[in-house]
């Protein structure tokens, strides 16, 4: 009976990637890396080699962590013992036990396959764009959490830089999207940002005036600007922006805080912005740095009422 609806267009798609990632990994292949063994002997090994960092490692523990087959896994042990790849050591805290570990001939043998799997990695790698690579291993966590729950992350790195090529547009394309679906503004909105940001292209003065870019792992993640204001002596916070992937990672500080940092260096007296009410995230950031709220008014824009805000800070 042939699978079909969704249920069986999903399975259809797992499979599908299973027969590509395995085709991809050459894990199909007689021997894996060109060497004398098996993907699942160099898993052993691997495991073997790892216990320097990890900690001692059991036949047991590597059962479990491989899934593999109890009779299977002591045979390849006891060929790798033969070899001279490995040792035993009796556990001090259970005799029934052996820590494994691979000798000097072992550790020589495993290490260029080991550095040959780097090798390949780095150069599947190197045919993607960084955006791309980044996108991939991103979408290989997502697998990873799905199908085996929860696993260590490594942390984010955030880098803030001046405007690249394209986000000027990202800057308003995110506004507009994200103002949209979580506030329902409308696309008078989407305007003014374009406005804003075609204001500052067109009039930037790097003595007075800066934007900046928030990256999370390679993607954009974050904006604001700092501008000129009307008031002379004044610098005007603009387009201050945290999209949902880089949340809870202090960018919405980070950015308020380098617009401080830059104002007060350029020589500025006062910043100046302007905010609403329902932009708590915001707001807090403002408060934090340590702004104070002037006056606030009433208004019905880009299609919803709202409570406008007025912000101010003395440097």
């Amino acid at each position: 009976m042939k699978n079909t609806g969704t249920k069986g267009h999903r399975i259809s798609a797992v499979r599908r990637f299973n027969r590509f990632y395995t085709r991809q990994i050459g894990v199909l292949r007689r021997t894996y890396l060109g060497s004398p063994y098996s993907l699942a002997e160099m898993r052993v090994l691997y495991e073997i080699a790892q216990s320097e960092k990890t900690g001692a490692r059991t036949a047991t523990d590597i059962g479990r962590a491989l899934d593999l087959d109890a009779g299977y896994l002591s045979r390849v042990l006891r060929n790798f013992e033969k070899a001279g790849l490995i040792s035993r050591r009796a556990s001090p805290d259970d005799a029934r036990q052996s820590h494994l570990a691979l000798t000097a001939k072992g550790a020589k043998t495993y290490a260029p396959y080991e550095k040959r799997s780097q090798d390949n990695v780095a150069a599947m790698l190197a045919t993607l764009k960084p955006a791309d690579q980044t996108k991939l291993t991103q979408a290989m966590a997502t697998i990873e959490h799905l199908l085996g729950g929860e696993t260590k992350q490594e942390p984010p790195s955030i880098v803030l830089h001046d405007p690249k090529h394209g986000d000027f547009g990202w800057i308003v394309s995110r506004h507009a999207e994200i103002y949209a679906e979580e506030y329902g503004w409308g696309d008078p909105f989407e305007g003014l940002c374009a406005q804003i940001v075609a204001d500052y292209v067109n009039n930037y003065d790097p003595k007075w005036e800066r934007c900046w870019i928030a990256e999370v792992n390679g993607e954009n993640a974050g904006c604001v600007m700092l501008v000129k204001d009307k008031e002379p002596g004044t610098a005007r916070i603009r387009l201050l922006l945290v999209d949902p992937k880089g949340r809870g990672l202090g960018l919405g500080t980070r950015l308020t805080d380098e617009c401080v940092k830059f104002a007060r260096a350029a020589g500025y007296t006062k910043i100046t912005l302007w905010t609403h009410s329902i932009l708590t995230a915001a707001r807090h950031c403002y408060e934090k740095a340590g702004f104070t709220l002037t006056s606030s008014e009433k208004r019905h824009t880009w299609g919803q009422d709202v409570v406008a805000e007025f912000w101010d800070m003395t440097l």
